[in-house]
């Protein structure tokens, strides 16, 4: 029975007909070209033989998409195709502006719960709380929905209306009724005094106007009387290319060269400077980084090693050297693409991952310590490429324990900090606030009949050495030694949360005082005990010993520092 094509499939095919016959007309021009247009017409003509013979209906937009999806996986994870549907996304990304209620939500069983308010924000006004769980919004169903879906719902334009009905315990079900506005994420949540003199600024995004945010900041700071300054960009992501030069033109000069990029298109070469005057020029200075500091943030970090403007503290960063630029492409749809590498005052890039040369697997590696080269600063001090942005002083902090992991994952602490807080009206400031143990013991109690399953990396690895012990015929040599080991090292949840007792009990402080103080009382609690900041603070007491670090030919990461968090 001969199939009949559908008006719109016939569209697209011949749509794509006839970009590929005028793609063989303009491209035909050397072998390059010719390639192009010649795998464009085999891909139309085994599109057409899918849509007509194969025995399941495919919808032509995803066959289409997956084919995108498929080719631009072979270039770098940056590159990617932006369908009109996610453009309000993609805009959130580079904004940090979107329409909604201003509440952070996650997945828990059937439903949906507000994990976090925004200070302020509608869903803040409107008196949600940390642990509602979403049944309906505007009259919809949320059971089962992904949490994508359901943040599609709560989304809106400002000033319109949405209801939401929620159920915050097992016998209470609300309505709330009230207006969608414009959401504004801040790329500065906390600043403050870390100390009697030295100032503290979180950047946590590269968004618009972060370079403004982070002047703001330093401005009330130093009028407040900070006499040196800690820029913390752990865990930023990174962001926009503009803002990065901005935050760094606080600092530095105006007329420095920040960052330069390079590209295939001479389009893409660029080179960017300061254009202000800095607010100041010598004020002692320290950021901090770790390995999910990235693209803007090490922009901004490495311009600063460079130009021996301010000491790097922490752990090495991710390693992301490449600039992407978004392409507008045909029905309201956008190309991220990888347009050029960038590189920091000294020459450096400091891309990590090389996509261009993948093994014969697929997989990526990273660059080759033969093929990385030696710079030098401002002050001749020496710098690298090839992987991120190397501290002045590293400082490596512990992985948390798989307890502490698992109770994170499963909600557990999340679950307990509700509990607390509806039972208990307010608490101390979250400078002072800390779990006692009383609370603590409330919190095993809380856990009894609680699955939170998880195996140590001690008893992984021993049981791989069991494994490889028994293949070479070693393991009766030492059975009895190895099995009293795996008992030790044996999951044991009652002995775990008195052994990371500390630990967990710090995850639990924060997570409580979210609760009443939001994310600037989380922040505020996170920085006690944090050794990478108080190295910071330690440093900035002695502005003659970080002269001396900046100013002296060495090799940077020459001072290490190792202590546990």
């Amino acid at each position: 029975m001969k199939k009949i094509i559908s008006r719109k499939k016939l569209q697209l095919i011949l749509l794509i007909g006839l970009l590929t016959i005028g793609s063989f007309v303009i491209y035909a021009l050397n072998d390059k070209d010719f390639k192009i247009a010649k795998n464009l017409d085999i891909f139309v003509t085994l599109f057409k033989e899918i849509d007509l013979y194969y025995v399941d209906d495919k919808d032509p937009e995803d066959l289409i998409n997956s084919s995108i999806e498929g080719m631009l996986e072979s270039l770098d994870p940056y590159t990617t195709f932006i369908p009109e549907k996610e453009m309000d996304d993609f805009r959130f990304m580079t904004t940090g502006e979107y329409g909604g209620i201003g509440a952070l939500i996650r997945k828990a069983g059937d439903y949906t719960i507000i994990s976090e308010p925004y200070e302020g924000s509608p869903a803040y006004k409107a008196g949600l709380k940390a642990g509602d769980t979403l049944i309906m919004i505007d009259g919809i169903s949320v059971r089962n929905k992904p949490s994508d879906k359901v943040s599609e719902l709560l989304k809106g334009t400002p000033n319109t209306e949405v209801v939401l009905s929620i159920k915050r315990t097992a016998s209470d079900t609300l309505v709330k009724r009230f207006q969608r506005e414009k959401i504004v994420i801040p790329n500065v949540p906390y600043y403050g005094f870390v100390d009697e003199t030295v100032g503290y600024i979180q950047l946590s995004n590269f968004t618009k106007n972060a370079g403004k945010e982070v002047r703001n900041a330093f401005t009330e700071l130093k009028a407040s009387g900070a006499t040196a300054i800690i820029l913390d960009l752990r865990g930023n992501p990174g962001g926009l290319l503009n803002e990065a030069v901005d935050v760094a033109n606080i600092w530095v000069d105006k007329g420095m060269e920040i960052v330069n990029t390079h590209g295939k298109a001479k389009q893409w070469d660029n080179t960017y400077v300061t254009n202000k005057q800095a607010l100041d020029i010598s004020i002692p200075l320290v950021v901090l980084v770790n390995r999910g500091s990235a693209s803007a943030s090490e922009i901004v970090a490495g311009s600063l090693q460079d130009l021996d403007r301010a000491l790097i503290v922490g752990e090495r960063t991710f390693g992301k050297g490449l600039v992407q630029t978004t392409r507008k492409l045909s029905y309201n749809t956008h190309l991220k693409i990888t347009t050029a590498k960038y590189y920091i005052p000294s020459g450096r890039c400091i891309q990590a991952l090389d996509y261009a040369h993948r093994n014969e697997d697929g997989s990526v590696g990273y660059i080759p310590d033969s093929l990385i080269s030696e710079f030098k600063t401002s002050n001749g001090r020496t710098v690298y490429d090839g992987g991120g942005i190397k501290p002045d002083i590293t400082i490596k902090i512990d992985n948390p324990a798989n307890i502490t992991l698992s109770l994170y994952i499963n909600s557990l602490l999340f679950d307990y900090a509700t509990l607390y807080s509806r039972s208990h009206d307010s608490i101390a400031a979250p400078e002072e606030f800390k779990v006692s143990d009383e609370v603590y013991a409330d919190f095993i109690k809380f856990l009894k009949n609680k699955e939170f399953n998880y195996n140590t990396n001690s008893k992984d690895q021993l049981d791989a050495l069991i494994k490889a012990s028994k293949a070479e015929g070693y393991y009766s040599l030492a059975e009895n030694e190895l099995e009293s080991l795996s008992k030790k090292l044996d999951a044991d949840p009652e002995r775990d949360l008195l052994t990371f007792k500390s630990e967990i009990g710090d995850v639990l402080t924060d997570e409580i005082i979210s609760r009443y103080f939001y994310q600037k009382g989380r922040i505020i609690s996170s920085l006690r005990n944090d050794v990478q900041l108080e190295k910071a603070i330690e440093l900035l007491k002695d502005p003659a010993e970080i002269h001396a670090m900046l100013t002296s030919p060495h090799e940077i990461g020459e001072y290490v520092a190792l202590r546990k968090q």
